[in-house]
């Protein structure tokens, strides 16, 4: 469902597949368990193209209220421009911008340098 890595300082979490209605609290769950791990560590989320499904937004949408609370950046990349509306739209806008990339290097290099 998900893997992770360490990339110039940044918590990078790939999610390859949209986990459906029934999976979507479980990966809320694993994204949230590794941001507290890892955290103050700036967050990137990469959503593949088999995972731009509604439950792997709302999961990410999750995620960023709980980065927020803690106070850890966190951005999202997603090929699928319909993608990056529907999280630009649907975001919290209580806390920090959910910052959407198209590109997952961007992504990093902004990450990084924020939080530098």
């Amino acid at each position: 469902m998900l893997s992770h890595t360490l990339e110039h300082g940044v918590l990078v979490i790939t999610v390859d597949q949209d986990p459906g209605i029934a999976g979507r609290a479980t990966l809320t769950t694993h994204i949230t368990n590794l941001v507290d791990a890892h955290q103050p560590t700036p967050v990137v989320i990469v959503l593949t193209e088999r995972a731009g499904g509604h439950a792997a937004v709302s999961a990410v949408l999750r995620a960023h209220q709980w980065c927020g609370r803690l106070g850890v950046l966190m951005s999202v990349v997603t090929h699928s421009a319909p993608v990056r509306r529907l999280l630009e739209a649907n975001a919290d806008s209580s806390g920090p911008r959910l910052v959407v990339h198209a590109r997952v290097d961007t992504a990093i290099s902004t990450a990084f340098t924020a939080a530098a």
